[in-house]
């Protein structure tokens, strides 16, 4: 199982919230046990995706079950304080009981348990990690995908050595570019139906293979080229533009919430609202520039196209 940190639970909160909603006594310990039960429950799903991915996942793996176990202490910390500030009627009696107050109480719940919801999604982001692309919002895309450039060229050349070799000998038995179980694989391949070529390796998976090889190049490029690119912001009446290499987006911020229809303009120009930022951002391409110049209320002060444009 994957090593993971545990995070302080309330104890004290969460006897509070059980007293507060419940005439049965709290037994000490219990919200602990039930939180490092969810997080083990996690560790499990990052260990056996861990099994199965390339090792340069691992530590991604490893930050997301982090970022877990941290986001379920808080949320599960502030769900019994949200518990404990109202009791339930149950507990006060029909009497003067504070409905306002128990009002608030439960919209505070379900903003809590939407965020419970979240935190939830990020077992998702584990099991899903190294089976897809790799993102050009990773800081090490490029040494990412230079290492997968790495094992494609590796295993292009060799598939042409197992297809010598055959062609020589007749059989793959001996080969030394396979391990017994790749030969026992390969053995089996050749017998089966849809294989029908000749050789170990069929021309499409050689042809394929080389076109990976030909498309990752063509990233490793473009990153590079891109993290030679100096982006500039500027300033617009209402606010400024201001591009983040760090976090690879062009954010753009408003002294005052722009109305209905600017916000409507930035999302049809694929800028979305960012709580944590406090800004419109997008990716940091040349593409959110062309964006950014598409909304005349963000023009820049000096009439000049938004950097990069001109």
């Amino acid at each position: 199982m994957s090593d993971v940190n545990y995070y302080k639970i309330n104890e004290d909160a969460a006897r509070r919230a059980k007293e507060m909603n419940s005439f049965s006594d709290y037994k000490a310990g219990s919200a602990t046990a039930g939180y490092r039960q969810m997080v083990d429950k996690a560790a499990g799903i990052a260990a056996a995706q861990k099994r199965r991915v390339d090792p340069m996942y691992h530590e991604k793996i490893d930050r997301l079950l982090d970022s877990y176990a941290r986001k379920l202490a808080e949320n599960m910390n502030n769900g019994f304080v949200i518990d404990a500030r109202v009791p339930s009627v149950l507990i006060a009696g029909p009497a003067n009981f504070p409905t306002r107050k128990k009002e608030k109480q439960n919209a505070a719940r379900d903003r809590n348990m939407e965020e419970w919801k979240k935190i939830q999604g990020l077992l998702d982001r584990i099991k899903s990690t190294g089976t897809g692309g790799i993102s050009a919002d990773d800081p090490d895309a490029v040494g990412k995908l230079k290492e997968k450039l790495e094992n494609l060229e590796e295993s292009q050349e060799a598939m042409k050595l197992v297809n010598s070799y055959f062609r020589e000998k007749g059989t793959l038995d001996g080969c030394p570019f396979l391990t017994t179980e790749q030969v026992q694989r390969l053995k089996s391949d050749m017998e089966s139906r849809w294989h029908y070529g000749k050789s170990p390796y069929l021309p499409w998976q050689l042809s394929n293979n080389g076109a990976e090889i030909r498309r990752v190049k063509q990233r490793i490029e473009e990153l590079e080229r891109k993290a030679e690119t100096v982006y500039a912001g500027w300033e617009f009446d209402g606010g400024y533009a201001e591009p983040c290499k760090e976090d690879n987006r062009l954010r753009i911020y408003f002294d005052e919430k722009p109305d209905e229809a600017v916000r409507l303009e930035l999302k049809s120009n694929g800028f979305k609202w960012s709580p944590k930022a406090g800004a419109w951002q997008r990716q940091l391409t040349a593409n959110a520039f062309h964006a950014a110049d598409r909304i005349a209320c963000i023009q820049p002060h000096t009439g000049e196209r938004p950097a990069g444009l001109q």
